[in-house]
Order: C-alpha cells, then sequence, then structure tokens
C-alpha cells in the first residue's frame, strides 16, 4: 500500500457505469469521489463533432485536470478515494484523436506531469458490450457522444483491456453485461472483494 489517502480508480470506455460505481463505492465504503471534469472542458464537444484543432487543447485540459486532482503535492495523508477515471486512460484518447506533433507535444507535457501524480492502489476495469455501450450512450444524450460506433467503442474496449494488464497495482475486472452494480447484490460483491484490498483487516 502507498503512503497516504488510498487510491480507488475505474477505468471503461463511455457508458459503462464508471461514475455511478464510484459514486456508490463512496457512499457505501465511504470515501472521498473525484469525478472527470468532462463537463468543464471548453474543446471537448467540438473536437469530438469533427473541429480536429480543438483535439489537443481538449486533451490538455484533461491530462491538466486530472493532474490536478491527483496531485501527489496534495494528496491527503488518510482515508480513501475513488476517482470515476483512471491516470492511465489520458494516454488512451490521446492515442486515438492526435498524431505526428501534436502528439509530440502532448507526449512531452505527459510525461513529466505524470511523475507528479497519485498512482492507484486498485483499478476497477468496466466492460460491455458494444451494443449495451452504445444502447446506454443513444439513453443518456451527451451529443457530443453520439458519434461514437462500435468499431470505436471495440478499440476503446480492447485498449483498456491491453492497459490494465500493464498496471502497477491489483486490477478487478467487471463484466457489466452480466453483473448489474446498480443491484445491491452486486454491489456487496463487489465491495466486498475491493475492502480485501484496499482495508486492513
Amino acid at each position: 500500500m502507498r503512503n497516504g489517502a488510498t487510491l480507488i480508480s475505474i477505468i471503461g470506455p463511455p457508458a459503462s457505469g464508471k461514475t455511478t460505481l464510484a459514486e456508490a463505492l463512496a457512499r457505501v465504503l465511504p470515501a472521498g469521489l473525484i469525478r472527470e471534469d468532462y463537463a468543464g472542458n471548453p474543446f471537448l464537444a467540438k473536437s469530438c463533432l469533427g473541429q480536429t484543432e480543438l483535439a489537443l487543447p481538449s486533451q490538455l485540459y484533461f491530462l491538466l485536470s486530472r493532474a490536478a486532482q491527483l496531485s501527489l503535492a496534495d494528496w491527503p495523508a488518510e482515508g480513501l478515494r475513488v476517482s470515476d477515471y483512471g491516470f492511465c486512460q489520458d494516454a488512451l484518447y490521446a492515442g486515438w484523436s492526435l498524431a505526428g506533433s501534436e502528439y509530440g507535444l502532448y507526449d512531452h507535457v505527459a510525461r513529466r506531469v505524470g511523475k507528479l501524480v497519485r498512482p492507484p492502489d486498485l483499478v476497477i476495469r468496466l466492460d460491455a458490450c458494444e451494443s449495451t455501450l452504445l444502447e446506454r450512450i443513444a439513453r443518456r444524450g451527451r451529443t457530443f457522444e453520439q458519434v461514437m460506433t462500435a468499431q470505436f467503442l471495440r478499440r476503446m474496449r480492447l485498449s483498456y483491456e491491453q492497459t490494465a494488464t500493464r498496471l502497477d497495482c491489483p486490477v478487478l475486472d467487471v463484466d457489466c453485461d452480466r453483473t448489474d452494480l446498480r443491484q445491491a447484490e452486486a454491489l456487496a460483491s463487489l465491495v466486498g472483494q475491493v475492502r480485501e484490498f484496499v482495508v486492513p483487516p
């Protein structure tokens, strides 16, 4: 276990249930909740809808926002925190949206910023099939997500799976097609597993 407050990060493709689970864990464990600031990103929607010149500022916004939220310098000395994203996902999105000199600039900044970020003690990776994700994306109605295709989501799922194998911490995998974490029994089972990793006996 690393020094300071314990960090649980939740990763997975859009609409896999990251925020819903983070809110539930924060309530049940209990823990402090760290939310991804997608609503505050002024470049995100237009970037997703085709304004490619905004891809770099959108990605840098997320990078710096996440680094500020997970800053080692400001990390609490004790307790438990749950984030509805993993810092590791920043590089995934940058790899999909940036190329050439723009990616080079992003990578230059990210390598330095990453050294200042609190790594997770436990990662929970959520996954669901493309049809489930597309149904949820349509239901929640975020305009900038409507351009996501099954092919894009399949690529994202594979990238998250590969990234999880390289993480320097335990990873809990949850198949959200088989496990409905909105149900009390399923949530209780996952909470039990989480406590085995992050809460001393």
